[in-house]
């Protein structure tokens, strides 16, 4: 099974407002990059965007590391999805969760795959990181 580390990022003029998502996918001495963006969105859903972005690339199962600098993402994968799906996608407070496609999406883009979850600080220096900013920003439409 291919091992595969992603870095990637969200970004947001204005929350809501354009926003692009962007990944760095690398296996071995192969790199890829991608980026995209849309017109109306919000930080929190280009995070989402790009996670399931890395996941739908990948063409057969793999072992895969994803780095992100958002709580948001990583605290609601391996946390929070588990009571949402037992609650039929409503939070602890009987409110309907915020972005459920997405969730739902990511979901089910983790499927074939062992996923593990990294946080690393945002605007630190991380390499990876900082190629995956670039590229979000370079996704938001202008």
């Amino acid at each position: 099974m291919d091992e595969v580390t992603a870095w990637t990022d969200g970004a947001c003029s204005g929350n809501p407002g354009p926003g692009g998502w962007g990944v760095v996918l690398r296996c071995g001495n192969h790199e890829k990059e991608l980026y995209g963006g849309e017109a109306t969105t919000t930080n929190q859903r280009m995070e989402l965007q790009a996670a399931i972005e890395a996941l739908k690339a990948l063409k057969r199962p793999c072992r895969i590391t994803i780095y992100s600098d958002s709580r948001y993402v990583i605290q609601g994968i391996t946390e929070w999805i588990h009571n949402w799906k037992r609650n039929n996608w409503k939070t602890a407070s009987k409110k309907p969760v915020s972005n459920a496609e997405l969730w739902r999406q990511l979901d089910a883009a983790c499927q074939p795959h062992q996923v593990s979850w990294q946080w690393v600080k945002g605007h630190a220096g991380d390499e990876g990181n900082e190629r995956a900013d670039a590229l979000a920003r370079r996704g938001v439409p202008r």
